[in-house]
């Protein structure tokens, strides 16, 4: 399929484009590909959900509607709340049930059940960390009445839907299905079943796991000094935390946002530095945390990469700033991109707003979850961002065959057997042992059985580590296995009227921990960082802490009443971008080390202040633009070394002329911003790239390299390099160096030192007069230039960003691993794309494995708290996840031009935009 680089068509036009397509379709099937037999027009429409007229849904007390917009958008209206939140499950499953089907089967580590054997290692390694159980106990012990009821009014919806639909009638991704496991048919919908997901999105935006991981790794062939230059501080004089004041006050433990605070601290649980015990553990993890990185890549890739691109925009400007004098509210997520996107919009309405009835709230949620998560009711509006918190630890474990080492005792396991069921294959038993650290996530990986063979004894005085006898075992310690009532939150959130109301739903936010921004109908602006986030005894959660030193233990979660807040700041807005919270000296809790840096959160924050400067008004309009900001801030800081320096190849002095007069925009025809970022790219590359162990560079591209454990001569006897081949060893969109704004902050701290050691090429850095800053620079910009000529040809008046920066949808598993033919029928693009990584438009891509999105703003919105029907929002793809339904990807073509949608809200406006009215009848 060709780009796609125009908005949407007509609806007409689009009518008839789809049913060519169709018809296409189903040609080429008959036509000997093999599923012609089974899948026709018939089996393509079977599913698609009727959207008029009447149908009846047992258990209602009472009659509701379902008002859709032209984009297929569900609006519902109901007289009570156990009838609003059925319908929402009926809905759901009307237009998403496949998606929600894979969804909890992942949760449960159940997708062997749907697609064979490929996936049992992938269920072994979530059974062992036990996402459902999690789940379960929640809704046992932890969630509300109400929460339950509601729970369970949802799955009756969607039960409903199920007991009228199977197969090719449910979606035609079950008539595929049919192929490699005949006679599926989904089990009943239940409440766990939409908790297990929470943990799901927890997992997605878990915090600094990778980061941990990769730092141990890194030990393999660097110091911990050159580690650290790798991993720099936070820069808080440049670019400014969310909270930007306040103290948590010694005596009560409550955090003022007008407080000072009493001396300065470094955040309890740490100094940033690696502790002895840890440190001798952790370097010598090698081969274990490979093997373990590579299980924890594997769960991404059901749910999108885990890196620093992963984050969000929100921010939200006060009503003294703005055109209409209230509030306006920005946001939009940043996640892996899927087809279906992972938000789904709707409204969700009570006829009459009472206390048995509280619910009048519209905006983004997941199919398989009641509720909205995002969005706004009648009074309030409220963002999310990751907040990026450290909630997770991997602990070494010094185990036997009966138990693990625990100051000095000798423990036993806890132990579960679990069953993992294959579709057409024997069934799979396996052992989960726990610590009181936590689940062995080591078991789960052949390549663990050798378990820290090459760690050594720690260095610490008091810090010695066990004799590694068979090795150590890593467990992990996350807080989204700690049963949560999170759940309730979102209940809250749906039904809060003011800012003590938003607080009070925050406290309920347990994982994963989210910036929350705040706006309301009578002009008030606010923040609140929710969440479980760990205190630490010891240590700082940078690297493995040893299991067997109590020392290292949690010792108690940060006091809710301690999490840092505001209300009407005086700058007269907020921005949460990933950044730093809350300057760590003023504050007393090791929030984390591992922030964004806070490209994206100062350009939000500049464009904001150069637009307010001297009385100027930010507009709605104004907001959707700084959506769609493309500018570059490493282009800003690199382009003048590349501009001076002095090339003779008139071939590449030919490309380095696109630098000149560039803005560092980078929109989708900007040949500029082409060549920068590969010459980025190969600047990463050669600078740091190479100088990584295999264990974080991209699968299959192979070096030859000095021996890791080598201290010897460079040379042989004979003069000949000592060097091995040596081939990395991580999916593309995971390896390192990924080029997020880590790598900003990096190359600021050496470009003003044109002799550092990073800038010396692997195959000089030990002799003298090695290659400098700008050689290094000028073999990027040579390299740069014959990557775009083979990729986009020798004419440079032909290159652009967007023919490198594509986007691809893919339906989940069958549009991944599928065979060719499925996919082809069900995945959609490419796209050609503006933005980039750590820009304000952050279509994302890892500067490793090349220029692919590998993650976007998977919606947005802009909330107007003055007339909430002039709010306007857009999803990544659309309503529908029946492949082809109109609404499949109508809105995608849109979003990638930064078109917003106009968002009703009220009953007036929903009347005058819907176009499709389904009434649902006891």
């Amino acid at each position: 399929m060709p780009a796609n680089t125009t908005g949407s068509s007509p609806k007409k036009k689009k009518s008839r484009r789809l049913r060519l397509i169709v018809i296409a379709v189903v040609l080429l099937l008959v036509g000997g590909v093999g599923y012609g037999a089974y899948w026709s027009i018939s089996t393509v429409r079977a599913s698609f959900p009727e959207t008029t007229g009447s149908l009846q849904l047992k258990g209602l007390s009472g009659p509701v509607q379902v008002k859709r917009d032209g984009y297929g958008i569900p609006q519902i209206y109901a007289g009570t709340s156990e009838d609003l939140f059925r319908a929402q499950g009926f809905v759901q499953a009307q237009d998403r049930f496949w998606e929600m089907d894979v969804r909890r089967h992942m949760t449960a580590g159940r997708l062997s059940e749907m697609f064979g054997s490929g996936q049992v290692e992938t269920d072994a390694f979530l059974r062992t960390m036990g996402w459902h159980r999690v789940a379960k106990q929640e809704y046992d012990t932890k969630v509300s009445a109400s929460t339950k009821k509601y729970l369970r009014a949802y799955s009756d919806g969607v039960n409903a839907y199920l007991k009228d639909h199977q197969g090719d009638a449910l979606s035609v991704e079950y008539a595929a299905l049919d192929f490699k496991n005949d006679g599926y048919k989904p089990e009943k919908w239940t409440p766990v079943d939409s908790l297990a997901w929470l943990k799901a999105m927890a997992w997605d935006l878990r915090g600094n796991m990778q980061d941990e991981v990769d730092r141990a790794l890194a030990s393999n062939r660097l110091g911990a000094k050159q580690i650290d230059e790798l991993y720099p501080s936070y820069p808080y004089s440049r670019n400014k935390p969310i909270v930007q004041g306040g103290a948590v006050n010694e005596v009560t433990d409550e955090f003022d946002p007008k407080g000072t605070p009493a001396g300065s601290t470094s955040g309890t649980g740490g100094t940033g530095s690696v502790d002895g015990g840890a440190t001798g553990a952790a370097q010598g993890l090698q081969t274990q945390l490979s093997s373990l990185s590579k299980t924890l890549d594997d769960v991404p890739a059901l749910l999108g990469p885990n890196g620093t691109g992963i984050g969000s925009n929100s921010w939200v400007v006060s009503g003294k700033y703005t055109t209409t004098g209230k509030p306006l509210l920005a946001n939009d997520p940043h996640l892996a991109p899927q087809l279906p996107s992972v938000w789904y919009q709707m409204g969700l309405h009570c006829k009459q707003v009472t206390s048995e009835c509280p619910f009048d709230a519209a905006g983004f949620t997941f199919a398989g979850l009641p509720g909205v998560v995002i969005g706004h009711n009648q009074d309030i509006s409220w963002g999310m961002t990751n907040l990026g918190a450290d909630v997770s630890d991997l602990y070494l474990e010094k185990v036997t065959s009966d138990g693990y080492l625990y100051d000095g005792k000798q423990l036993p396991f806890t132990t579960r057997e679990e069953t993992i069921k294959v579709a057409g294959g024997a069934s799979r038993r396996i052992t989960v042992r726990t610590t009181n650290n936590g689940p062995i996530v080591s078991d789960r990986d052949d390549e663990l059985a050798d378990v820290g063979k090459s760690a050594p004894v720690g260095s610490g005085a008091d810090d010695v580590a066990p004799d590694r006898g068979d090795g150590y075992a890593v467990a992990l310690k996350w807080t989204a296995l700690n049963p949560s009532n999170t759940m309730d939150s979102v209940f809250k959130l749906n039904t809060a009227k003011n800012f003590s109301d938003f607080r009070k739903a925050a406290r309920d936010f347990a994982v994963p921990s989210q910036n929350l921004i705040y706006a309301d109908t009578k002009g008030n602006i606010g923040y609140q960082a929710p969440g479980q986030v760990p205190v630490r005894s010891k240590g700082d959660g940078r690297y493995p802490a040893p299991g067997w030193d109590s020392r290292y233990k949690w010792s108690k979660y940060i006091p809710q009443s301690a999490l840092p807040w505001e209300l009407n700041p005086d700058r007269g807005y907020i921005v949460t971008a990933n950044q730093a919270v809350i300057d760590k000296k003023n504050y007393p809790y090791l929030l984390t080390d591992d922030w964004g840096y806070g490209a994206r959160s100062q350009r939000i924050t500049d464009l904001i202040e150069s637009k307010v400067k001297d009385g100027g008004k930010i507009s709605t309009d104004d907001m959707q633009s700084l959506q769609m900001d493309n500018s570059s801030e490493i282009a800003k800081l690199l382009t003048p070394y590349l501009l001076k320096i002095e090339v003779k190849d008139d071939y590449v002095r030919e490309a380095q002329k696109l630098l000149e007069s560039w803005d560092y925009t980078q929109d989708s025809d900007s040949a500029a911003a082409a060549y920068f970022n590969a010459v980025w790219r190969n600047t990463l590359k050669l600078a740091f790239g190479d100088k990584l162990p295999k264990e974080l560079r991209v699968k299959g591209e192979c070096l030859r390299v000095r021996p890791a454990d080598d201290s010897g001569p460079l040379e042989d006897l004979n003069g000949n390099a000592r060097l091995v081949r040596e081939c990395g060893k991580r999916d593309p969109d995971m390896a390192q160096p990924d080029g997020g704004d880590r790598w900003y902050e990096v190359v600021r701290k050496i470009i003003k030192d044109p002799k550092n050691d990073w800038w010396k090429t692997a195959g000089t850095r030990n002799k003298p007069g090695a290659t400098n800053r700008d050689e290094l620079l000028g073999q990027a910009m040579r390299a740069a230039r014959s990557e775009l000529t083979a990729k986009l040809g020798k004419d440079i008046n032909s290159w652009s960003w967007g023919r490198l920066h594509r986007l691809t949808l893919k339906n989940q598993t069958l549009g991944t691993d599928g065979p060719g033919v499925v996919q082809w029928l069900l995945n959609r693009g490419p796209w050609n794309l503006s933005g980039g990584e750590a820009a304000v438009n952050a279509t994302g891509w890892n500067a490793a494995g090349g220029y692919d999105v590998t993650w976007v703003p998977s919606m947005r919105m802009v909330v107007n708290l003055d007339n909430l029907d002039k709010s306007r929002w857009i999803n990544l793809t659309g309503a529908s996840g029946h492949a082809y339904n109109a609404h499949y990807t109508d809105q995608t073509e849109k979003w990638a031009k930064g078109e917003l949608l106009p968002w009703a809200f009220n009953k007036s406006a929903v009347d005058k935009s819907t176009e499709d009215e389904l009434a649902l009848t006891p």
